[in-house]
């Protein structure tokens, strides 16, 4: 579909940009409501980033026909930090489709529930066991027995999910261990009092053991990422009535999705969707709990259930999860604000902690990546989703949990010790990001054990760097021309424009690592190699472009059309041109000056969206900015390179306001959070600044919506951010004060702040266009600025 220019005459930010000062007035909300730590969990929802935006000026022509508009495909159930166990709602079918090209439990619009989860095997809309109260008749998943329930009666917190199933008039309720889902059911007066219990499509076994045990294993999973295990067992809270076990059936063609084996007092079956049913026979009010764990045995689920969960007591789990998150959201105070922006705050900063999973704890079993079972000597965690939160969730977590920091780079190490290669994590190859930064933050680590991998990764044309060969040799990955050039995104190619600078990114980094280990030879090769994002920028036009085998520019070329695979990375042209993030001033020389890079910016966020193909991820839109993907999310942060720092506090403020939380749900998301990703720019730019590269120690300043924030660094320090007469209208910093000295940068450094620090911003109504404007206050490039 096209989208309509009057579409994005409330966003014209073409005539905005003539007095910019205004648009934070006119986006921001009112402040004033103080927040205070203690009410922090009361005030998290993690039903934030379950709904998708509604305004269709922030939409553009997404979704594509039949698909539903992308969330951030969060999970509103109960889990502890970073734990790979989660007790979810589930309201998607993904045995039958997958109704937005990914595998999410969730969707807040869907408004019926067919079951919950308990972790397992995979996550999310593919999780298994599926669990699920039924009262009266059921049927044989894949047409699993649904219910409506009451949005009203939905309540999230961390730790904790409740909802009323309308159609079963039964209560649901989950919590969780580490390790356990806890779930309580609330039944109405009935001799039919079900809970279904199966497994997915690929199937497996299942057992009734006894009168209150059900056990399985799944034929799904991925050892190396899987610490649960393929295993479950499940104990009911008292003695069911009557059992049976079930499958589907396959075999017979012409019955739509499929027959059942459906045989009551079987104790096992095998097969797809194999599962068990139990009944009870309850009064109105009577609680039926069940509580589930994996493991890579039935022995190791129930003893998992033994050690974390021995007598199902739903209070006692509850309230320690609750203290598990109080620790973390202890370490950030804020006080002002509004209510919605507090509850977005502590939300996102929940969604914050959704990654890496922790694998085991120090002592437990594990599988490593090399299929091997294990027995963990610290707490290991898996893969980082470097191309996702690689960008600043873990400069959050070195922030707060540097400890945890260094058990993830050890966990990275080790899994690159069995496997040959450091884990790379869907595009590019940035593992090398949270080496650099975390040692440029002074968090210890044998940095050189490390740097034998990140090396390999980056010279070995064998190893996970695609096109390495291609690149090291032209210092640019080319792309193949595809019959027509088409659009809709074409989702083939190497995205080889993209692919360049997200490894000339990685380069840079990798160039710092081996100059601090004295490897000066390495040190100046990667350097070199650092400037290839030069490279596919075509100066005729102005914008990053690909080019074919033989060097020459692809054509036609419409920086407007995003692609998958095609040039870019889920992304348009205007959004991959500043992925340049360790050298801006090199990217701002390229561009023309300081002049013409904030003449380009301003094209950027005023340029209105309409693109002929469809990308479902390019939501989220400022003109031709998406903040629902990560390959543009720095580019507001860039005015503090080009003299223009006011600008990015007037965009920040926006950003803030109109993509999260915007929508009539109050929980919509611009995009995939993609693990933390997307809660993490939130968190961070609410309090007032962004690590545009979080290889560098640097942070760039933005507008803090709160009026002090005061972050409990891991180290034991305290960061205070005081905002000075900050409001809707007061965006705009006039003056700041580092430790009680004038600070004229928009941004400071980690070492400013290692040891406690006070930054106090005045704010006020409108820019203060001289602070931060002299270029020798601009943030660190890899390039020598030229004032």
């Amino acid at each position: 579909m096209k989208p309509s220019l009057g579409l994005f005459r409330r966003h014209a930010l073409a005539a905005t940009l003539v007095a910019l000062a205004g648009i934070g007035a006119a986006y921001a909300t009112k402040g004033g409501t103080p927040s205070t730590a203690a009410s922090s969990l009361d005030i998290a929802n993690p039903l934030v980033g379950t709904a998708p935006l509604d305004r269709q000026e922030l939409i553009g022509n997404s979704p594509p026909p039949g698909e539903p508009l992308y969330s951030g495909m969060t999970s509103p159930g109960a889990t502890m930090p970073q734990s790979s166990t989660e007790a979810t709602p589930v309201n998607l079918n993904v045995d039958l489709s997958y109704p937005a090209g990914v595998g999410m439990s969730y969707y807040y619009p869907r408004p019926t529930m067919i079951g919950f989860t308990g972790g397992g095997s995979t996550y999310g809309g593919r999780a298994s066991p599926m669990i699920m109260p039924v009262v009266g008749d059921w049927t044989v998943p894949p047409d699993y027995a649904q219910s409506t329930y009451d949005k009203a009666s939905e309540k999230a917190s961390p730790g904790y999910y409740a909802v009323d199933l309308a159609t079963f008039h039964t209560k649901v309720e989950l919590t969780a261990t580490q390790r356990t889902s806890l779930m309580r059911f609330t039944f109405p007066e009935s001799h039919r009092s079900n809970v279904v219990v199966n497994l997915r499509r690929s199937g497996g076994d299942v057992e009734v053991v006894g009168d209150r045990t059900i056990r399985g294993v799944s034929k799904v999973g991925r050892p190396e990422r899987d610490s649960d295990g393929s295993w479950f067992v499940a104990e009911f809270s008292r003695p069911f009535t009557a059992f049976g076990t079930f499958r589907a059936d396959h075999d017979h063609e012409g019955y739509g999705i499929g027959d059942a084996d459906v045989q009551p007092q079987r104790r096992a079956v095998t097969g797809s969707y194999a599962g068990a049913y139990v009944t009870f026979d309850t009064k109105a009010g009577e609680q039926v709990l069940v509580k589930i764990a994996h493991g890579h045995s039935a022995e190791e689920a129930a003893q998992r259930l033994h050690d974390e969960d021995p007598d199902a007591n739903f209070e006692r789990v509850h309230a320690q999860a609750r203290a598990a998150w109080s620790k973390l959201f202890d370490r950030v105070e804020v006080t002002g604000g509004t209510p919605k922006q507090c509850m977005l705050f502590y939300s996102t900063l929940y969604h914050s902690f959704a990654s890496p999973r922790l694998l085991a704890r120090k002592g437990e079993h594990f599988t490593g990546s090399d299929g091997k079972v294990q027995v963990a000597g610290y707490d290991r965690y898996g893969p980082v989703p470097f191309w996702d939160t690689g960008r600043n969730q873990i400069t959050l977590l070195m922030l707060l949990e540097p400890d945890v920091i260094k058990n993830i780079m050890q966990s990275e190490l080790d899994r690159a010790r069995e496997r040959g290669y450091m884990d790379t994590s869907f595009h590019g190859d940035h593992a090398v990001l949270l080496y650099d930064g975390a040692w440029q933050r002074g968090i210890p680590f044998d940095y050189a054990a490390a740097y034998e991998y990140l090396r390999k990764n980056a010279t070995d044309p064998k190893g996970p760097r695609g096109y390495l060969a291609e690149y090291m040799k032209n210092g640019w990955i080319s792309d193949i021309v595809p019959p027509g050039n088409p659009s809709p995104p074409y989702a083939g190619g190497k995205a080889g424009a993209a692919t360049t600078l997200e490894y000339a990114w990685d380069d840079h980094a990798l160039a710092d690592v081996a100059r601090r280990l004295g490897k000066a030879d390495d040190a100046g090769m990667f350097l070199r190699r650092a400037a290839n994002y030069r490279n596919v920028f075509d100066p005729s036009v102005g914008f990053v472009r690909g080019r074919t085998e033989d060097g020459r520019w692809i054509a036609p070329f419409d920086p407007g059309e995003p692609y998958y695979n095609f040039m870019m990375k889920e992304a348009s042209g205007w959004s991959t041109l500043w992925l340049v993030p360790h050298d801006v001033q090199g990217l701002m020389d390229l561009l023309g000056g300081r002049d013409a890079f904030n003449a380009k910016l301003d094209a950027f966020f005023s340029t209105p969206y309409t693109a002929k193909g469809i990308c479902r991820d390019c939501t989220g839109l400022i003109g031709q900015y998406v903040q629902g993907n990560q390959p543009d999310q720095q580019a507001a942060y860039l005015y503090a390179w080009s003299g223009q720092p006011w600008k990015t506090q007037a965009l920040t403020r926006r950003i803030l306001d109109e993509m999260y939380g915007s929508d009539a749900s109050g929980y919509g998301f611009p995009g995939m959070d993609d693990q933390g990703s997307t809660s993490s720019w939130y968190v961070l730019s609410a309090m007032g600044f962004y690590p545009v590269d979080p290889s560098s120690p640097d942070y760039i300043l933005g507008s803090p919506i709160f009026d002090r924030v005061r972050l409990h660094m891991g180290n034991g320090k305290i960061f205070e951010i005081v905002a000075r007469n900050n409001s809707a209208k007061n965006i705009y910093i006039q003056s700041a004060t580092l430790n009680g000295k004038p600070w004229t940068r928009p941004w400071f450094s980690h070492a400013d702040i290692a040891e406690g620090a006070t930054l106090v911003l005045t704010m006020g109504p409108e820019p203060n266009k001289d602070w931060g404007a002299d270029p020798h206050d601009a943030p660190q490039s890899m390039s020598v600025g030229k004032p």
